[in-house]
This record gives C-alpha cells, structure tokens and sequence, in this order.
C-alpha cells in the first residue's frame, strides 16, 4: 500500500513537471497541437471547454496531463485525464471534446506518433511465451500512466532544451516508451501494430485502401478477399477494431474531409457533397447532422467564430 501510494504520487510529480515544460514549449504558439524539433513529438494545450476536435488519427500515443477529454468511437465514449493515456493502434476517425479547460488550468497533452517498424524491431528482441490464439482487439484503448512511462515522456520533451542532443538521444527515448508501452497491460493491442499477418494489421491495411478511395462505392467482399478473410469474419474482425462497420467507417471519413473543405477551403454544402462522394445533398446534410449535432452551415458558423 505503502508502495502503491508512493508510486502514485511520483506519477504525479512527473506529470506536473512535463505540463510544466508543454506550457513553456508552447506558450505564445495558443491554442491547438503544436510540432516541435522531435519529428514524432507535438504537443497540445487548449484553454477553452468544451472544445470539439474530430480527426482521422494514426497510431499514436497521447499523455494527458492537465485537464479532461472524451473520445467517441462509433458508439463507445471514453474518458479520460490526467496522467492517463490513449492509444490509437490504427487509422480511426475520432470525435473528441476536451471537458475540462480554463486560461488558468490549461487542457495540456504530449502526443507521440507510433511507428510499427520501430515497435517490431523491439518485439522480436522481446522474449516471450508462445502465442495464444489471436483475438481481434480495439484499436483504441485508455490506461493510467505508470512511472516509467511518464518518466520517458519527461525526458523527451526536456531534450527540446537542448536541441543539439535530440539526434543521438531522442531515439533511444522514443525506443524506450514503446519498451514499456509493449509490457504494459495493453501489450496485446499494442504488438499487433507490428506483428506481420495479425488481424489488426490486416485492417489496418484495408483502413489504408478505405481512406485512399473514400469517395468510391464501397465492396465489402473485395475488401474482405484484401484482408484474406471471408465476409462474415472480416466484417466481424473489422467491429472489432474500429466499433464500426466499413461502410460506417466510409461516412465518417467522407464527412471528416466534407468537413475540411467547407471549413478550410470555403467550399460550399453541395460542392464538399459531391467532392466526397456522396449523390445526394440532402442525405449528406442528414448524415452531417447526425454526425456533428448541426446541419453543415450551422457548423461552420459554429467553428469560425471560437
């Protein structure tokens, strides 16, 4: 017990201390993810809740350190906060919403990109019992942050202090937090990143085709053969990873990118329609509704003027 609180409050020291130094390496940057001199490293701090944030994300691990977030996948919400981390194993198109953030009390957060030739490399110098039969996992999870993992995370972002050394030192870190992020108690989730032949990285490679060709009429059974699996398996072994069907996976990333368009590029409603695939604005404006709470323009209104 003694031990366990011990353990805690170290956990807590540290995640005070990397909110410290994401505060400093972003501030006069606001608000949103920042890069930084570590290719796979940005940071995030947001003084606004609740702030609505939906992305494809790739493989990726974030700490949160300060503040509160929720993340829904298809119908599944999770919640999390500080000193503890998400991990996105493949490509997910997410909708989160920091809860909990002030100018005062910043929502902050260090985010580390994932990189499957990087963890394989690891995973075959791990020794390790035989293979239980492989299940399907999320390819999303949410675990407390232990010491270990925290203490690499610091000392990553302290390397942005001294630039000179990031070369040399910052792999051998990065290295060190998929390590622990392999022996944790999500190891399962996080192996079949890299493991060759895996279910998850067989729809990983199918998520890859989706993304490529959204705007095209969707064949489940072509996908199905892609992934060397049958129909049935497939469509059960793709739930299972994503908590969405294909075609559901297909809407969200066709009404991400309409998103986009409007937002970014000042397309209007039917044009990011069409541009995305779809045959008919009223159905997309129904489906955007359902998706973002709003009808497009409503939206767009919405996120121009925070």
């Amino acid at each position: 017990m003694v031990i366990e609180i011990m353990n805690r409050d170290t956990v807590s020291n540290l995640c005070q201390e990397l909110a410290t130094l994401v505060v400093r390496h972003t501030n006069g940057r606001g608000n949103g993810i920042h890069s930084t001199a570590i290719e796979q490293l940005e940071l995030m701090r947001e003084s606004v809740a609740p702030t609505a944030l939906c992305a494809v994300y790739e493989p990726t691990l974030c700490i949160i350190l300060q503040g509160r977030k929720e993340t829904l996948l298809g119908k599944e919400t999770y919640h999390y906060g500080a000193a503890q981390y998400i991990v996105v194993t493949v490509d997910l198109p997410l909708s989160g919403l920091i809860v909990e953030a002030t100018a005062d009390q910043l929502y902050l957060c260090f985010k580390l990109s994932l990189d499957a030739t990087q963890l394989w490399d690891i995973i075959d110098q791990i020794q390790r019992s035989p293979d239980k039969r492989e299940n399907s996992v999320r390819g999303l999870f949410v675990s407390n942050a232990d010491k270990w993992l925290m203490d690499c995370a610091t000392r990553l972002t302290r390397l942005l202090d001294t630039p000179q050394h990031i070369p040399f030192l910052a792999p051998m870190i990065i290295r060190e937090i998929y390590y622990h992020l392999l022996m944790g108690d999500q190891n399962e989730a996080v192996r079949q990143i890299a493991t060759s032949g895996s279910h998850m990285q067989r729809i990983a490679a199918v998520i890859k085709q989706i993304k490529t060709e959204f705007t095209r009429p969707l064949r489940v059974d072509d996908l199905a053969k892609q992934a060397d699996m049958s129909s049935v398996s497939f469509h059960r072994h793709f739930k299972a990873v994503t908590s969405m069907s294909p075609l559901q996976y297909q809407k969200q990333l066709r009404l991400l990118e309409a998103r986009r368009l409007i937002l970014a590029e000042n397309a209007d409603v039917t044009h990011a329609a069409y541009q995305v695939g779809y045959e008919s604005p009223s159905q997309f404006s129904r489906e955007y509704s359902r998706m973002f709470g709003v009808p497009p323009k409503k939206d767009i209104e919405r996120l121009r003027s925070t």
